[in-house]
């Protein structure tokens, strides 16, 4: 996970750092990632009037409850995101087209929707890439801020390893799922570093 770690904070400081003249840069965080104690930052730069290129990354290491259980959410997951604004950038309706890509040690968690339904019975290891098409909008908070709502549906391959889920159980398969439905939800906070009221 350090190498995933490392990927994504050379990708944010390479798209923070592209040349946008007197375009506009804003970084972000997903609350509701944050409501499942799930750290995530993200940095949006504009490529013109009505595209921005958005890159988001989460990383979840803890464990829920003692060792024993091996209760854990564990993973990361880095998601590049283009976007186009039919008005105005960051401001109002925006669609856009992503894709994803992840790695997670996950078990003894009772989740009741698919694909993560399993998890109770058995420890899941493994990665996750895909992409698809998100729907969002923005509003204006203030000089600097704005909220931002968004959801994507698409298409994600999980490749994993199954174990026992107690601690260091038994590897019990090798296999992987094709999975079509949610792959983004977020209620984001932004800050654009030059406003778009100067």
């Amino acid at each position: 996970m350090n190498k995933a770690l490392f990927l994504f904070i050379s990708s944010l400081l390479f798209v923070c750092a592209m040349p946008a003249g007197a375009q506009q840069v804003g970084i972000k965080t997903n609350i509701l990632y944050w409501a499942t104690t799930t750290p995530n930052l993200g940095a949006e730069v504009a490529l013109g009037r009505k595209l921005t290129i958005d890159l988001t990354g989460s990383y979840h290491p803890w464990r829920f409850g003692s060792r024993e259980d091996n209760k854990k959410l564990q993973h990361w997951l880095v998601r590049p995101e283009v976007r186009f604004w039919p008005y105005e950038k960051w401001d109002g309706h925006f669609l856009g087209v992503h894709g994803l890509l992840g790695s997670y040690n996950a078990g003894g968690i009772d989740l009741p929707f698919p694909p993560l339904n399993h998890l109770r019975e058995s420890r899941y290891e493994g990665y996750a890439a895909g992409g698809g098409f998100s729907y969002g909008y923005q509003w204006f908070l203030g000089t600097h801020w704005n909220l931002e709502v968004t959801a994507g549906l698409g298409y994600t391959y999980l490749n994993y390893e199954r174990y026992e889920c107690r601690r260091c159980g038994d590897r019990l398969g090798k296999s992987h799922k094709h999975w079509v439905g949610p792959t983004n939800l977020g209620v984001s906070v932004i800050y654009l570093f030059k406003s778009k009221r100067n």
